[in-house]
C-alpha cells in the first residue's frame, strides 16, 4: 500500500516545480518587454537668443540711369564709333554728323564779328571826337546825340554777332553726339547715311549705367503693419536711421548674390495689389542683374530678441492646421504640445507659445512614438 501512493506524489512536487519555473520565465519576459519598450528618441534642447530676422521678397530690377541719344542739330550720319553692346563713358563720341554746313556758318560768324569789332572801333571814336566838341560848344546836342546813338549800336550788333559765333560753334560741336552718361550701350537705332533732325522722335541708341542697380521690391501691406508693430513692441530693434541691408540673389541654385541697402517706402499704396513698394540699391559690379530681370530680394527686418527656436522637423500640422511638436517632459514621457509659429528663420520656426527654454523636443523618431510612452533620449547636434 505504502508503494502505491509514492508515485502520484513525486508527479506533483514535479508539476509544482515546473509551474513555479514558467511564472518566474513569465514575469522576466514581462520586464524585459518594459524595457523593450524604453525606445531612443532624438531631441533638441529648446534655447532663447537673438535672431536676424529677414523676409524674402520678389522683386524686378531696374537700371540706375537710362539716357536716350539723340541728334542736337540736324544733317546727315556720317559715321558710328563705338561697338554696339561695350560700355561706354561719359562724354565719348559716339557719332559723327555732316559737319560742312555748320563749318560754314562758324566761318560766317566769325567774319561778321570781325564787322561788328570794326563798326564799333568807328563809332566809338566819333562818339568821343563828339563829346569834346560838345563842351566846346562846337556841334549841336542832336549831333552828340546821333553819334552816341550810333555808338551804342554798333556795341550791340557786336554783342548779337558774338552770340551768332557762340551758337555757330555749339552747333558745330553737336554734330560730334556724345555719351551723356557711362554704361551700356545699346544697339544703334539708324546707319550711315541716315538723315536726322533735331526733335525727332527715334533715338539713335540707348545707354544704361548698370552699377550700381535698383530693385524694386513689392511688399503686402498686413506684413508691413506687423513689421511696425512688432518694432513698436520692442521685440525687433533696428538701426538709428531705420534703414535695412538687402541681399539679392538671382538664379535656381543662388548663382549670384549681392549687397545693398534699403532707400525708402513707398508713401501710397497699390490699391490693385495691396502691396507697398521698397526700392533698394546693390552693388552690381559683374553686371549680372539686368534692368527687367526678376530677383529674390532678402531684407533686413531687424533683431528679435530672445526668440524661441524649433527644428522644423520637429514641427508638424495636425489634421485642422496646428502646429504640433513632441517633448519629452521631466518624468521621461513623451507629450504633445500645440505651437504658435510665427516665421521661419533658415531651418527653424520662431515659436511665439508652447515652447520655453530648456524644453526637450523631439526630432528623430517621431514614427513611433505615443503621447505617455517613456522614452529614452539623445541630443541631436
Amino acid at each position: 500500500m505504502q508503494q502505491r501512493f509514492r508515485k502520484p506524489l513525486f508527479v506533483s512536487v514535479l508539476a509544482s516545480s515546473i509551474l513555479l519555473a514558467s511564472c518566474g520565465d513569465a514575469e522576466q519576459g514581462a520586464a524585459n518587454a518594459g524595457q523593450q519598450q524604453q525606445m531612443t528618441v532624438g531631441i533638441v534642447t529648446v534655447s532663447a537668443r537673438d535672431v536676424d530676422l529677414t523676409t524674402t521678397l520678389p522683386g524686378r530690377a531696374s537700371a540706375f540711369r537710362v539716357a536716350e541719344v539723340r541728334p542736337q542739330v540736324s544733317g546727315i550720319l556720317e559715321k558710328r564709333l563705338f561697338e554696339e553692346g561695350s560700355m561706354v563713358e561719359a562724354g565719348q563720341q559716339l557719332y559723327q554728323i555732316d559737319a560742312a554746313m555748320y563749318e560754314a556758318e562758324l566761318a560766317s560768324a566769325k567774319a561778321e564779328i570781325a564787322r561788328a569789332t570794326a563798326a564799333v572801333k568807328s563809332t566809338k571814336s566819333r562818339f568821343e571826337r563828339s563829346r569834346d566838341l560838345l563842351k566846346d560848344k562846337a556841334i549841336s546836342q542832336q549831333d552828340f546825340d546821333e553819334a552816341e546813338a550810333a555808338y551804342l549800336q554798333a556795341e550791340a550788333q557786336l554783342k548779337v554777332a558774338q552770340a551768332n559765333l557762340a551758337r555757330a560753334e555749339l552747333n558745330l560741336e553737336y554734330t560730334k553726339v556724345k555719351a551723356p552718361i557711362a554704361g551700356r550701350i545699346g544697339r544703334s537705332q539708324l546707319t550711315e547715311g541716315a538723315l536726322l533732325s533735331v526733335g525727332q522722335a527715334q533715338a539713335l541708341t540707348t545707354i544704361t549705367q548698370l552699377d550700381p542697380i535698383y530693385v524694386d521690391i513689392a511688399q503686402s501691406t498686413s506684413d508691413y503693419l506687423t513689421l511696425q508693430q512688432a518694432i513698436a513692441d520692442g521685440r525687433i530693434e533696428t538701426d538709428a536711421n531705420n534703414r535695412a541691408k538687402v541681399v539679392v540673389r538671382v538664379g535656381e541654385n543662388d548663382n549670384f548674390s549681392t549687397q545693398g541697402e534699403l532707400l525708402f517706402n513707398e508713401v501710397t499704396v497699390d490699391p490693385q495689389t495691396s502691396a507697398i513698394t521698397l526700392r533698394a540699391r546693390l552693388d552690381n559690379p559683374d553686371h549680372a542683374i539686368l534692368p527687367g530681370m526678376y530677383v529674390r530680394a532678402e531684407v533686413a527686418a531687424g533683431n528679435l530678441k530672445n526668440a524661441i527656436l524649433a527644428p522644423q522637423t520637429g514641427v508638424s500640422r495636425d489634421p485642422r492646421g496646428r502646429a504640433i511638436a513632441y517633448v519629452v517632459n521631466s518624468e521621461g514621457n513623451v507629450e504633445q504640445r500645440y505651437l504658435q509659429v510665427d516665421r521661419t528663420v533658415g531651418t527653424d520656426w520662431v515659436v511665439t507659445d508652447g515652447l520655453q527654454p530648456g524644453d526637450k523636443i523631439i526630432v528623430e523618431g517621431l514614427q513611433k512614438i505615443q503621447p505617455g510612452m517613456p522614452v529614452q533620449t539623445e541630443e541631436v547636434k
